[in-house]
């Protein structure tokens, strides 16, 4: 009950957008207003590996995401205002509130201008994604990577015969978010968010920039980008702050060339990212390539099955750059889409490193209870993990995600 009084105090203000966006999807005017509100508990399956670390087995949460879209100029023109709040009962870094969009879209005639905070996927494997770097990623709300923080943003795209050219002007950096010093998936120190460093003098006021070209011929799907600025990857440094052994993130100024493949041919689909980045060290390359492989109407069914199949290289000096668990692995994974009315969907896979067998064993599966209510678990294990690896301070963190959603 506590905890449930805590949201009311807490969410008093997003409370008053609720009502808004209980009118799934009408428009009123040029107005649409959408969006999810979530409940959420994570169920860790060990006791904690630090007795500074919350021993709680049972972590819940609600999460709040409402849109706003305002269309105008015969939807040449649009506003779009995405927030987004989650309040966490046992992390205080996870209780947090971000913008993840809120900007103008123009639609030009064979080109198009975003201005203001927006996310930005690039990429095309599943196991990592090596190629997307604009958007700071939002490690308290799963450690797959998925989730992004909203980055400030210029961006014109230019749309041609040739591909589409995109020149992205970021000003403003977005730091790594972490779980707090006492709760669960926190690793061996506490991470000092409140002291990060930075190469650069301007610190977070650093102007990034990118350029990005995209083209399909025939069955190929191409992107060929370079990033210019801050890291979105920090190094964890060691040191001591007030008077305890903490981790403070240091942000490099890097280069970044990219490319990704993707290769349609029917049933398969053949997939690779590749990066060289300068500015951690020596100049490193890394790369994930792979296939997907899928099975339609499987023993007559309407559902079908896919199997995938990647290899994860990162040749990085792990002294001069973050460290990477994905430097020489493997990994295999298989989808499943029953294509019923509910749109259940399962996935798993697992990345194994290939000279220790240590293993990330990830899961999870979605089903559409209705038009407005899905259910959703997702399961983190980590398997085989020796001492000296990255992995040592989360083995014990093994857990499920339970996840009711409501759309509107």
């Amino acid at each position: 009950m506590i905890f449930f009084r805590t949201i009311a105090n807490r969410f008093s203000a997003l409370a008053l957008t609720v009502p808004l966006i209980l009118f799934s999807g009408t428009a009123f005017g040029g107005w649409d207003f959408a969006g999810s509100v979530s409940a959420e508990a994570r169920v860790f399956l060990n006791d904690p590996a630090y007795p500074e670390q919350n021993d709680a087995t049972l972590s819940p949460s609600i999460a709040v995401e409402p849109e706003f879209v305002y269309e105008w100029n015969h939807a040449h023109d649009r506003l779009t205002f995405i927030p987004f709040a989650r309040l966490d009962a046992d992390d205080d870094n996870r209780s947090h509130f971000d913008l993840r969009e809120a900007n103008w879209l123009h639609i030009g005639e064979g080109w198009d201008f975003v201005a203001g905070v927006s996310k930005v996927f690039w990429g095309v494997t599943e196991s990592r994604h090596l190629v997307d770097i604009i958007n700071q990623t939002d490690a308290v709300e799963n450690i797959d990577g998925e989730d992004k923080l909203g980055q400030p943003m210029i961006n014109f795209n230019l749309i041609r015969d040739w591909g589409t050219l995109g020149v992205f002007v970021l000003p403003g950096f977005r730091e790594r978010t972490f779980a707090d010093d006492d709760a669960r998936l926190r690793g061996p120190l506490a991470i000092d968010v409140d002291n990060a460093r930075y190469e650069s003098s301007r610190k977070e006021r650093h102007i990034d920039a990118a350029l990005r070209w995209r083209h399909t011929v025939g069955d190929w799907d191409i992107g060929l980008a370079h990033f210019v600025g801050t890291s979105r990857e920090p190094r964890l440094i060691q040191t001591i702050s007030n008077g305890r052994i903490v981790f403070i993130p240091y942000y490099d100024l890097i280069d970044q060339t990219s490319l990704d493949l993707q290769l349609t041919a029917e049933a398969m689909l053949w997939k690779f990212e590749a990066i060289t980045r300068g500015g951690q060290g020596r100049r490193f390359a890394a790369a994930v390539a792979g296939l997907e492989y899928t099975l339609y109407g499987i023993v007559g069914s309407a559902a079908d099955l896919g199997f995938l199949f990647e290899y994860l290289y990162d040749d990085r000096d792990i002294t001069a750059a973050p460290p990477t668990f994905a430097d020489d692995d493997v990994f295999l994974g298989a989808r499943l889409a029953l294509n019923n009315a509910q749109d259940t969907t399962f996935l798993a896979g697992v990345i194994i490193d290939r000279h220790s067998q240590e293993s990330l064993l990830s899961i999870e599966t979605e089903h559409r209870i209705n038009n407005n209510w899905k259910f959703e678990v997702e399961g983190r294990f980590f398997l085989n993990v020796p001492d000296n690896s990255l992995n040592a301070g989360f083995r014990d963190d093994d857990h499920l995600t339970l996840r009711i959603s409501r759309y509107f």
